[in-house]
């Protein structure tokens, strides 16, 4: 088993204990370090060397994203995922132009947070142009792999699934549910698990208000 080392920079301390223990249900998962200032997880990224970072955009004495423009400009090659309360597009353009591995909008889930580790863990195995048999079975959703979440019909799963093969174009929750017959939450419980097992990408369209998000079959499912 490979792990991954994560430091979280947070400055809300029951935000961090929450995410922490969200990310630590992962047994993979290791939270090497939590930070709740830019100058802290500054330090704490050259002390601690991590594969993952889990920032958040707003800090009592900076920015996440002036944080990541440092250490992309330093040429760091751990991956970043962005959090915020705040769906600002400006952020959130910004923080993709830097090449965050992924944005998060507070509150967000487990499923959610699963969804970031599997798009690191598939990063990884492509640029170490290796996957074992584990890596393929969680990133292809075959027979043996982790059983289905509670409320995860495997039938209606497999509907979502070819529903966004058929696309190609990337469809919204509100798109499968009215495609399919299933309420927009529960067509997000799908596509999220879809992203968490790596068979399907989150993408963000900009327009006025907050960012949509869309969901694309991955090019393997």
């Amino acid at each position: 088993m490979t792990t991954i080392r994560v430091v979280l920079i947070e400055d809300d301390l029951r935000v961090a204990r929450v995410n922490r223990d969200l990310l630590e249900a992962d047994p993979e998962v290791h939270v090497v370090g939590t930070a709740v200032s830019s100058a802290e997880g500054e330090q704490l990224v050259r002390n601690l060397r991590p594969d993952l970072v889990l920032l958040d955009v707003y800090l009592p004495d900076g920015t996440g994203l002036e944080l990541l423009k440092t250490w992309r400009a330093r040429g760091e090659l751990f991956e970043v995922v962005m959090v915020t309360a705040a769906g600002d597009v400006g952020a959130v353009r910004e923080a993709l132009s830097h090449g965050v591995l992924d944005y998060l909008i507070k509150p967000f889930d487990r499923a959610r947070l699963e969804g970031a580790l599997a798009r690191y863990r598939l990063r990884r195995a492509h640029a170490q142009n290796h996957f074992d048999q584990q890596q393929l079975d969680r990133y292809l959703g075959v027979a043996g792999s982790a059983p289905l979440p509670r409320g995860v019909d495997p039938h209606t799963l497999e509907r979502v699934a070819q529903l966004l093969r058929m696309d190609g174009t990337g469809l919204s929750a509100d798109d499968v549910g009215a495609r399919i017959g299933l309420s927009r939450p529960t067509a997000w419980r799908y596509l999220e698990h879809l992203v968490s097992a790596g068979r399907a990408e989150l993408d963000y369209q900009y327009g006025a208000g907050r960012p949509s998000k869309r969901y694309k079959a991955t090019p393997k499912d």
